[in-house]
């Protein structure tokens, strides 16, 4: 990962170890190990999650391990938006204050240091590895790390020495190690090694040996599948197939020792029942992950980023000591460059008053956290963009700037708005992560979000700032609104709806009884959006200059409802976490003449498929579970760095008029639109 805007994987604490648990009191290493990219940090590679290297796989620590790194700079840089902290601040608690980016520092050129001392620190998990000369199977401090060129870390690796080889062929140098892949996991969120001992023994001792040598070979073609675990001490063989599935469930352990490896930590009487997961599991590690499109904030939004600001630099008890004097508030705060020109006395004072004000009660926060609806988030990005006449007057400080552009004489006249964003910031925040099974909202079960430090109470979570431009669609409203009323009433849209229902309680197993899945599913209209969201990324992939899978979306798409607004409209753009926008190959596609003749072509490509008329009639039924209709990898699946729904609430008969095999038809929204 040579990306010099990436951030650096290393670790760089007294309080944490690249080599883990297993190693406490000998000599650290600190070398750096890797590095990633920060959108790949929140949104793959995160507090928890499993990081491959090229020779053994790391774990970035919690929070608690990168309050050292962050002390080594005076002024800890902060994110500051108003809204997505107080969401983060409802779901986490009133004590987190400040949004954070990763301890990173760019360099001014190839051979500076600039940034050396920062990094994420990692410890390596997991900690059981297999020789690969000999199959020698152990706990970490019986192999050897290395890690000696300072300009390769890829090299980094733990090899066995002296390795004996197999069938008698030594190797003294000692031959390379790979990371066991088996762990232990449960719905609560906690990881632990595989219990190799006690599997090969069945639950028991070593007859032979307090702790015996273990060897793990790989299956014989022909033979069972998986890997077989034999002890050299007693010669007892267990096949790892028998770990797999319901049954070999029940014979792993039955109680889960409550291990967090990212916090060092152990958290013990977890009633959940512990499940055998790989190594590379998809579902190894879920992030919950909350973001915003940054718009232009209202005088009450200006005094609230005040008084976030005061609160992280200044700290709540300099505030509370000089809260009556304002100057030594104006001196504190342009110490420590806080930008006041043009505060008045009186607004500082409110920011102050903000800042040492009682928080919420946890009755009110558990409440509002359980009634909230992750729409709240999008509502007021919908709201400016209905209101064209703030584009002139928008507030470049932002990172925001929009144009209503004209609308092409043969665009189809349900496209009713087209906006281009020529600029644009997006900021994302990391609540936690699941394991086993995601959750929908993150607020679903709430008890499951794993924490991201030791105590379950942060005072910041890790963020990143994404520059890019994009553009807003928006269609008829009162047109959706029929027409959405009549797929309602269809045998299709019934059909979808009970396949959500078998999806969602296979999909959550253990947890989807505490949660109704009626409430889960999104009207007809994000199915209509969300659809036409495809098609038009993959199309405009041809003309804009960016790949299908940089181009991303946000769907604006809802009912009508006490305190909003209906919505039907979509955002495509493109960003970057590491620079400071993209080249505009986006936002030209807005041109009248552009758009509408892109949209024509991506909707007469949608009208065939490949694979039809076996996609074009595509409908669930029991036991079916797939959350799509007339939709497919060769007409409308987009990547999963595309997609807000991983490729799900897709048909394409809710765009155009299809085929039907049974029954009536659905109404198209743009009907014979492009044939």
């Amino acid at each position: 990962m040579p990306d010099t805007a990436a951030t650096p994987l290393a670790d760089s604490n007294d309080t944490l170890d690249p080599l883990g648990d297993a190693d406490k009191g000998l000599v650290k290493n600190r070398a750096k190990v890797g590095s990633a990219r920060p959108s790949s940090l929140l949104y793959t590679y995160g507090p928890g999650a499993i990081m491959d290297l090229p020779s053994f796989s790391v774990m970035p620590a919690g929070l608690d391990d990168w309050e050292p790194i962050w002390r080594r700079r005076e002024v800890v840089p902060t994110i500051l938006e108003p809204r997505l902290l107080n969401v983060v601040r409802m779901h986490l608690g009133p004590q987190v204050d400040a949004l954070r980016p990763f301890p990173w520092q760019p360099k001014r050129g190839s051979l500076s240091t600039e940034g050396s001392d920062l990094g994420l620190p990692a410890r390596v998990f997991p900690q059981w590895f297999r020789c690969t000369g000999c199959d020698y199977l152990g706990p970490l401090p019986r192999f050897t790390y290395s890690n000696t060129h300072p300009f390769r870390p890829d090299l980094a690796q733990f090899t066995h020495k002296p390795c004996p080889g197999r069938g008698g062929r030594g190797r003294r140098e000692g031959a390379p190690a790979v990371p066991a892949p088996h762990l232990l996991t449960c719905t609560n969120g906690h990881l632990d090694e595989f219990p190799y001992a006690l599997w090969v023994h069945r639950g028991r001792k070593c007859p032979n040996a307090e702790n015996p040598d273990l060897k793990m070979r790989d299956a014989n073609v022909g033979k069972s599948v998986g890997a077989t675990i034999i002890c050299q001490s007693c010669n007892a063989t267990r096949g790892m197939a028998e770990a797999q599935g319901a049954q070999g469930r029940l014979k792993l352990p039955q109680t889960c020792r409550g291990r967090h490896p990212h916090l060092g930590a152990f958290f013990p009487d977890c009633p959940a029942q512990p499940a055998l997961i790989m190594v590379g599991a998809s579902n190894l590690w879920f992030p919950s992950t909350q973001s915003i499109i940054v718009m232009p904030r209202s005088d009450a939004e200006q005094k609230e980023a005040l008084a976030d600001h005061l609160r992280v630099e200044l700290g709540i008890e300099q505030i509370r000591q000089f809260a009556d004097q304002i100057p030594v508030i104006r001196a504190l705060a342009g110490a420590r460059s806080i930008d006041i020109t043009g505060v008045t006395d009186e607004d500082i004072s409110a920011a102050v008053a903000d800042v040492l004000a009682p928080p919420e009660s946890e009755e009110a926060r558990e409440e509002r956290r359980a009634n909230w609806d992750p729409i709240e988030l999008l509502i007021p990005e919908w709201r400016y963009l209905q209101k064209p006449a703030l584009f002139p007057g928008q507030q470049n400080d932002m990172g925001l700037m929009v144009t209503e552009m004209s609308r092409g004489t043969e665009l189809h006249p349900r496209i009713k708005r087209v906006v281009g964003v020529n600029r644009m910031k997006r900021v994302n925040a990391v609540l936690g992560f699941t394991r086993l099974d995601e959750m929908d909202r993150v607020n679903d079960v709430a008890s499951r979000l794993v924490e991201l430090t030791c105590n379950g109470k942060p005072s910041w979570v890790p963020a990143t700032e994404d520059r890019g431009e994009g553009i807003f669609l928006q269609l008829d409203l009162d047109a959706v609104a029929q027409w959405e009323r009549r797929v309602e009433a269809s045998a299709i849209w019934n059909g979808h709806r009970e396949a959500h229902r078998r999806n969602f309680a296979r999909r959550f197993s253990e947890t989807a009884a505490a949660i109704n899945p009626d409430t889960r599913l999104p009207g007809p209209r994000y199915w209509l959006v969300h659809t036409l969201s495809h098609i038009l990324i993959r199309e405009m992939a041809m003309y804009s200059g960016y790949g299908a899978a940089s181009l991303t979306e946000r769907i604006y798409a809802w009912r009508e409802a006490p305190g909003r607004e209906a919505a039907a409209g979509l955002l495509l753009c493109t960003t970057a976490s590491d620079s400071e926008g993209t080249l505009g190959g986006l936002v030209a596609l807005s041109e009248p003449e552009k758009l509408q003749s892109i949209v024509l072509s991506a909707v007469r490509r949608a009208s065939r498929c490949s694979s039809d008329p076996v996609c074009a009639q595509r409908t669930p039924s029991d036991p079916e579970d797939f959350l799509h209709g007339a939709a497919c990898h060769t007409c409308c699946f987009a990547s999963e760095t595309s997609c807000e729904k991983a490729n799900r609430f897709l048909d394409r008969r809710f765009l155009l008029d299809l085929p039907t095999a049974n029954g009536p038809a659905v109404p198209g929204f743009f009907g014979s639109y492009g044939r």
